[in-house]
């Protein structure tokens, strides 16, 4: 799952990311709505995160150009503003949600699970490929019924596999979606992950699922 943070306030925006991440979601995360603009407009993100005033260009103009454009990404809005008129301002402007200033990440969290449950009420929530079946809401991924237990990442890395299943995805394309776009590692780090999600999903069983294709990236697919 991919997250945009559009936060000006740079404490509030570095402590979103990261705790966004360790729950293994991938997260871009910009200080100023033209950059938020810029993000959003791509179309790859599960949900967004955006606070209200921003320099450059505020959250409510940010909305109300993304659905006039036809993206639906779910957004919420995080603001100081918490006066009635104020919430049904930002519902108004095509807001799925308004969390105020301040706030706990708890709740945050829980209110980007609602949004990811209700988006998966007119997409298919569980993914599966062969024997392979990974839950994206309930976070639950198992093969021939036995439940397997993965890391954040990892889960993440298997989700992105399995809805590219069939395709061939570059080293690069990997890191641009399950980590970030300023992701500066080394792309020997997906070899790495990869390498542990076999030990999972993989050896243990008869049939592999995970396929190198050497000096192109990797494919997950059926036998």
């Amino acid at each position: 799952m991919r997250v945009l943070v559009v936060e000006d306030n740079q404490e509030l925006n570095r402590l979103l990311a990261q705790g966004l991440r360790e729950q293994g979601f991938a997260v871009d995360a910009v200080a100023d709505g033209l950059a938020g603009r810029q993000y959003a407009s791509c179309g790859v993100y599960d949900v967004l995160v955006v606070d209200r005033m921003l320099p450059g260009l505020d959250g409510l103009e940010i909305v109300r150009e993304l659905r006039a454009r036809g993206i639906r990404t779910p957004a919420i809005f995080l603001t100081a503003l918490s006066a009635v008129r104020d919430r049904i301002e930002g519902l108004d402007a095509g807001a799925d949600d308004y969390l105020v200033k301040p706030f706990a990440f708890a709740e945050l969290l829980a209110r980007i699970r609602v949004l990811l449950r209700r988006n998966s009420e007119t997409t298919s929530n569980a993914v599966q490929v062969a024997d392979l079946r990974l839950d994206p809401v309930n976070r639950t991924v198992e093969r021939q019924g036995q439940p397997i237990d993965l890391s954040a990442k990892q889960f993440s890395l298997l989700h992105y596999l399995m809805l590219h299943a069939g395709q061939v995805v570059s080293r690069t394309m990997i890191v641009e979606h399950v980590w970030n776009f300023q992701f500066e590692g080394l792309t020997n780090v997906v070899d790495v992950h990869i390498n542990r999600l076999r030990n999972k999903i993989d050896r243990p069983f008869d049939v592999p699922l995970i396929q190198t294709l050497r000096g192109v990236g990797y494919v997950l697919r059926e036998p």
